[in-house]
């Protein structure tokens, strides 16, 4: 027996009257509530986090692109960062959105030693 049949079964009703058509809707209510609190209202908070971060780059940044390129931001042009990377200094043109995560100064000097 499903839940829908379940309660539908077990809303009290006199002779001769119908269900009302609310009890009828609440499991789907619920499974929505239930799917926004575990993964819509999360998910927004992250993207949230990480817009904010990569709005707050600037240039001597450590950051970490989502490729897993690491390197210093040494430009900052609108959308487009350059990012200086390894002992030669090469630099790499990406766009903002490419950064995953912006390097800890406790994180850069412990890969330093």
């Amino acid at each position: 027996m499903n839940l829908f049949a379940f309660l539908m079964a077990a809303a009290p009703t006199a002779e001769g009257q119908q269900a009302n058509p609310i009890v009828g809707l609440l499991p789907i209510f619920l499974v929505f509530v239930v799917f926004y609190f575990f993964l819509i209202r999360p998910e927004k908070k992250k993207n949230k986090k990480i817009a904010e971060m990569r709005d707050s780059l600037r240039v001597g940044d450590e950051v970490v692109t989502i490729g897993g390129i690491v390197g210093r931001i040494s430009n900052i042009n609108g959308d487009q960062i350059t990012l200086e990377t390894g002992a030669d200094r090469n630099k790499v043109k990406m766009m903002r959105w490419a950064i995953g995560t912006k390097a800890e100064k406790d994180e850069v000097s412990a890969d330093a030693e």
